[in-house]
């Protein structure tokens, strides 16, 4: 829908859209200037009050208005255009711009970019803390974020190419890459995946949006998007040809393509150096490789105990407890799970009530009462504390669910469920799909490639970026 000639009408007709008068943070300012009437229409809360002031200081000390392609050249301010097209208004006001309508103008209208967003600081991660490095992390506001890489990346080649996701939120969309470094395959497939999704809406920011891109094996629980939360880890991963995802409202930046061995690296594996870097990984990943097996490989013992080796019956539990060993190990990976439900819905002050109460009294009592024996209690901790080990917590529940899998089909099936639970937890990562069909989940490994295994594995010397 285009604007009008008539400055009364295009006034009357933004009232009438934008429902003026009903809303009460939705302003309009009317102002006598030489040559007519003009009008402003903008949200209260996203505007820079005291740019505003001078605008309509300036507007009021001309001689004459002029034409809209006049005062768009002249008016002081940075980020000023034009548009006859009546939905780009709308939403450019409901997005925190303002509008300017003036008799004289025709059919178009002036575009003000004042806005300002409530945002917090620009703090250290929760999730994604290092015990060295930088402190800040991204926020809510898309604008603050890639000003965040622009910071660390002060090069050229750097790429913010913007989409609006339409729907009812209009939510604002960046895709970033390095020109040359990234490939042109992969970013054709994820911008042209991204301008034929038409959601609804994106309230969950990044999380709704990636829902959008992926449509295919959703059964399967190992993530497809691997995300951060850190500056300085988007800005290496950019640099290295990757390619990132901004979504406004959303302090997650999604990083494509993934794989499986993307998640054994982490920040503060380039904080030390490269021995201890190398070291961290390398026991990162052992730790989770147990944690598929630890409580399968425990239970199968128990039930063969027979044939176990004298060295190795220190595993047969003394007081096995009322109930069937494989009830005690699925009952408390569920009890895992509520105390970290309970913990997330528990106030700070009252935190260390609740992992003392859950800790120590609940696992004291359960054994007391002959719930559980001490050996499932202390086989649970170790997975959990495994669980820890990495930060992506999509999949540690990927994990979780691999191994309650391994866990039943070893009770049913006894060794042969071992090894059926453990092909069946390759096929899960080897089919898992990435988004736009781009790179795959076990590449070096499928496609081999021996230079970039090493990469993922040893942590050598950081190089700065290349030409």
């Amino acid at each position: 829908m285009q604007l009008t000639y008539d400055y009364r009408q295009n006034v009357a007709l933004t009232e009438q859209r934008l429902r003026y008068g009903r809303n009460f943070d939705i302003l309009e300012k009317r102002l006598k200037v030489t040559g007519g009437e003009c009008a402003f229409f903008y949200i209260d809360g996203f505007v820079k009050d005291g740019e505003l002031q001078r605008v309509m200081q300036y507007l009021l000390s001309r001689k004459e208005l002029g034409s809209a392609a006049d005062i768009e050249r002249v008016i002081p301010y940075a980020e000023v255009s034009r548009s006859s097209d009546f939905d780009k208004v709308i939403t450019s006001v409901l997005s925190g711009q303002t509008a300017l309508f003036a008799e004289g103008f025709g059919n178009e209208a002036i575009l003000i970019d004042l806005r300002t967003y409530p945002a917090r600081g620009t703090s250290e991660p929760e999730s994604d803390r290092v015990m060295q490095g930088a402190r800040d992390g991204f926020v809510e506001t898309l604008i603050m974020n890639t000003a965040l890489l622009r910071r660390r990346i002060r090069d050229p080649r750097l790429v913010m190419k913007h989409f609006d996701m339409g729907g009812a939120s209009h939510t604002d969309v960046v895709v970033c890459y390095m020109d040359g470094v990234a490939k042109y395959e992969h970013v054709d497939a994820i911008c042209k995946r991204i301008s034929e999704v038409t959601p609804k809406s994106l309230t969950l920011g990044a999380q709704s949006l990636a829902e959008c891109l992926i449509q295919r094996r959703w059964f399967n629980p190992f993530p497809k998007i691997r995300t951060t939360e850190r500056p300085d880890t988007a800005s290496a991963e950019v640099l290295e040809g990757k390619i990132l995802i901004f979504c406004d409202t959303s302090p997650e930046v999604m990083i494509l393509p993934t794989s499986i061995f993307d998640f054994c690296e982490e920040a503060d594996d380039y904080c030390f150096p490269p021995v201890t870097g190398t070291y961290l990984r390398i026991l990162r990943i052992v730790i989770l490789l147990l944690s598929i097996v630890a409580t399968p490989l425990w239970y199968l013992a128990v039930e063969n105990a027979s044939i176990l080796p004298d060295m190795l019956k220190f595993l047969i539990p003394d007081e096995p407890g009322s109930l069937p060993l494989i009830f005690q190990l699925l009952l408390a990976e569920l009890a895992l799970d509520g105390l970290k439900l309970a913990s997330m819905n528990t106030p700070n002050m009252l935190s260390n009530s609740l992992s003392v109460v859950g800790a120590l009294i609940l696992g004291d009592f359960a054994v007391e009462v002959g719930w559980f024996s001490t050996d499932v209690i202390f086989y649970m901790a170790c997975v959990a504390i495994a669980n820890f080990a990495q930060q992506n917590h999509e999949l540690g529940y990927a994990f979780k669910f691999s191994r309650m899998i391994i866990l039943v089909l070893v009770y049913f099936l006894g060794a042969w469920g071992l090894l059926a639970g453990l092909l069946l937890f390759s096929l899960f990562v080897a089919t898992n799909s990435s988004v736009a069909g781009i790179g795959g989940y076990l590449y070096p490994l499928i496609p081999f490639d021996r230079r970039v295994i090493m990469k993922h594995l040893v942590r050598g010397r950081k190089k700065d970026f290349e030409n």
